[in-house]
């Protein structure tokens, strides 16, 4: 796979569909321990689970998970989904998956996700898109705040890992919020 299969194309990074080529590189970055760590994921799976998975995706309607690659090398670094699609209420949730720490603090994640944020208000006609993040993912944190997600609030101890529990932060952006902060801007 390379660009050409890209849906969406920035300066640093495009995002392409999975297909079922893709099992055995899906799996193993479900299996990186950071990204298990920041999306404090707990769950096993087998690599016939992964297949499944990636084969159930492609005809759902109420999500849209892509790989983010690399537009230099095409190295896929993670992935990106906006899920539970709600078209009734126009909202949807997103998530952002980037665990070999060599790729974070470059800015790709910032590009997928606006990327996707473009998609998620521009194509399917979104109002609200809003994500959550572990209290001790500062990084992500920071990086949803700069691109304009707004906290709305604390649920507490809602993930018990590595022998602690720890809170989760609900933030949300709105299709106006992101017009006028990305479209009026030229």
């Amino acid at each position: 796979m390379n660009r050409h299969s890209a849906l969406l194309t920035g300066q640093q990074v495009y995002l392409r569909p999975l297909n079922g080529d893709d099992a055995e590189l899906y799996y193993h970055m479900f299996y990186e321990p950071e990204t298990r760590r920041l999306t404090g994921t707990q769950r096993h799976i087998t690599k016939e689970q992964i297949a499944d998975y990636i084969a159930r995706k492609a005809g759902d309607d109420s999500s849209v998970l892509l790989l983010i690659a690399l537009g230099g090398n095409d190295e896929v670094i993670g992935d990106i989904a906006i899920q539970d699609i709600d078209r009734n209420n126009r909202t949807a949730n997103i998530r952002i998956a980037i665990g070999d720490e060599r790729h974070q603090g470059k800015g790709y994640g910032r590009e997928a996700l606006l990327l996707m944020l473009d998609y998620g208000f521009g194509i399917l006609n979104l109002h609200r898109i809003e994500l959550e993040v572990y209290t001790y993912n500062n990084r992500a944190m920071h990086v949803y705040e700069s691109i304009g997600f707004v906290k709305e609030g604390v649920r507490r101890h809602t993930l018990y890992f590595n022998h602690e529990y720890h809170d989760c932060i609900t933030m949300s952006m709105l299709e106006h919020e992101y017009r006028e902060r990305y479209l009026s801007e030229g």
